[in-house]
């Protein structure tokens, strides 16, 4: 049975129930993101499937991008470099491509460079909810399966090679550790 909280508000002042509010409305957003993303599963272009549940024990960089978005196409060096150098401490990456008209030979052309996996979106199985409305976006998620970044504050700011470091370093250093 779900837990539910209740509220006594005739006994709070106004600025209390306000950031009461607030800290409800942010944790069961990023929550809400979270649970979302825990259907996420995918066919990707070589075949392969992947499932974010099925990933539990490794941490997880899903990255959208787009062939058009060129701070999308910014990032994808460092994402790679640090997934080749990473994979075989517990890293796996995705990289989901929403290009409308992203046929199979286009991304395999646009990624033939990249270790990592890539997916259509129109092969994503991912609730429209879940779904980023600007681009680049990524989200890491830890062993546990938890959102620990979601880099939608950056407002389309591409991750570097130091902030992909800064976030996902410690995330693979956490106990738990899957190795392949």
């Amino acid at each position: 049975m779900p837990k539910r909280l209740y509220v006594m508000w005739g006994s709070m002042s106004h600025g209390f129930s306000k950031t009461i509010i607030a800290f409800l409305l942010a944790t069961l957003g990023s929550k809400a993101i979270a649970a979302d993303a825990q259907t996420i599963s995918a066919t990707t272009l070589d075949g392969s499937r992947f499932s974010l549940a099925d990933a539990r024990g490794h941490v997880v960089i899903l990255n959208f991008w787009a062939t058009w978005c060129t701070p999308c196409r910014a990032e994808m060096p460092a994402l790679d470099t640090y997934y080749r150098a990473h994979h075989g401490e517990g890293l796996d990456m995705l990289a989901v491509a929403l290009d409308a008209d992203g046929s199979r030979k286009k991304l395999a052309q646009a990624t033939s460079g990249f270790a990592f996996p890539v997916a259509r979106i129109s092969d994503t199985r991912i609730a429209r909810s879940a779904i980023p409305r600007a681009l680049p976006e990524t989200r890491i998620y830890g062993r546990d399966g938890t959102l620990r970044y979601d880099s939608s504050a950056q407002k389309g700011q591409p991750l570097d090679t130091a902030a992909i470091e800064r976030v996902v370093t410690p995330l693979l250093q956490e106990r738990g550790a899957v190795t392949r």
